[in-house]
């Protein structure tokens, strides 16, 4: 089939490299969100996916929005088959839907109707999920709720963070993605309806969701911060500034601390939560690069019962 591939960041890249390696499929043009601000310098720099298509040679195409004429008369004249979506980033409107013969099929980071929305991998880390997955299906007016072509499962494992299971997923999403495209060019993968039961949603997670609640049980801040790993990244204060924490382990044998309450040693740092205390792994105070928490630790005079907030 004629393709128009839309994605945007990295995530989106093994099943843009799938496309462009399949002797079936033809990629005629890539959508990608506008360049952005990225780096130290804060230069604009192009989306991952305008950078692959440009290295292969592919049309590029950057709408502000999808809704925008000019858009929507370049991919007409295009003229796609079909369009696939892999974490594009903005919406599409109806004009864009009805372009394309076979519709946009989007390849989705959850087992619909499960989480549903922009951050269903972050969410399944979140609630503590044993399983996740992706699925494919064709895109409509209603958020993530397009009948489905094809479901692959994957086990979160007790470390997984969100960066480390949305990069298997991605992997083997391209997979499900080209097989799709694969079944619905022969007539032989037909969509079915998702199931009015199990829906559920994930929205974005903020920066502010991102701060922990140190009151809350240790189970629950380990979830908050693998899922806020490695964007938007979780955080606590201490003495009014905004320290990140990459990573915690459980300590339930550590000695009782209050919520938030810091103990330190020259080899760890603890930090009581609403059960029992965690140990700190990764940490980046506001201004400064990455460390370990012990390193961090030793740079630091704590006072008796100091916390983190």
């Amino acid at each position: 089939m004629r393709l128009v591939f839309a994605g945007t960041p990295d995530t989106a890249l093994p099943s843009l490299r799938a496309l462009l390696d399949s002797p079936r499929h033809e990629v005629a043009a890539v959508v990608t969100r506008p360049d952005a601000q990225s780096g130290r310098g804060r230069k604009m720099h192009p989306s991952p996916v305008a950078q692959l298509a440009e290295e292969s040679g592919i049309e590029v195409l950057r709408p502000a929005k999808a809704a925008d004429p000019e858009f929507l008369a370049r991919l007409r004249a295009i003229g796609p088959d079909c369009c696939p979506v892999v974490a594009y980033g903005a919406l599409l409107p109806q004009a864009a839907l009805d372009i394309p013969p076979q519709g946009w099929i989007n390849l989705h980071f959850s087992v619909l109707p499960a989480w549903r929305g922009a951050a269903p991998v972050q969410h399944a880390v979140l609630h503590g999920d044993d399983v996740t997955g992706a699925s494919t299906f064709r895109i409509v007016k209603e958020l993530d709720a397009g009948p489905v072509f094809g479901v692959l499962t994957e086990r979160i494992r007790p470390d997984d963070t969100s960066g480390a299971l949305l990069a298997r997923l991605a992997d083997a999403g391209a997979g499900l993605l080209l097989a799709t495209l694969d079944g619905v060019e022969d007539g032989t993968l037909e969509a079915r309806p998702q199931p009015a039961d199990g829906v559920s949603l994930a929205p974005k997670i903020t920066v502010e969701d991102a701060r922990i609640a140190w009151a809350t049980p240790a189970m629950r801040v380990d979830r908050l911060v693998r899922a806020c790993a490695p964007a938007p990244g979780a955080w606590a204060e201490f003495r009014g500034q905004r320290i990140k924490i990459g990573s915690v382990r459980l300590a339930p044998d550590a000695g009782p601390l209050a919520p938030g309450q810091i103990a330190a040693t020259r080899k760890a740092v603890l930090v009581g939560t609403g059960t029992h205390p965690v140990e700190l792994g990764e940490v980046q105070p506001q201004g400064k690069r990455q460390m370990s928490a012990a390193e961090w630790g030793r740079g630091v005079r704590f006072a008796d019962g100091e916390t983190l907030v």
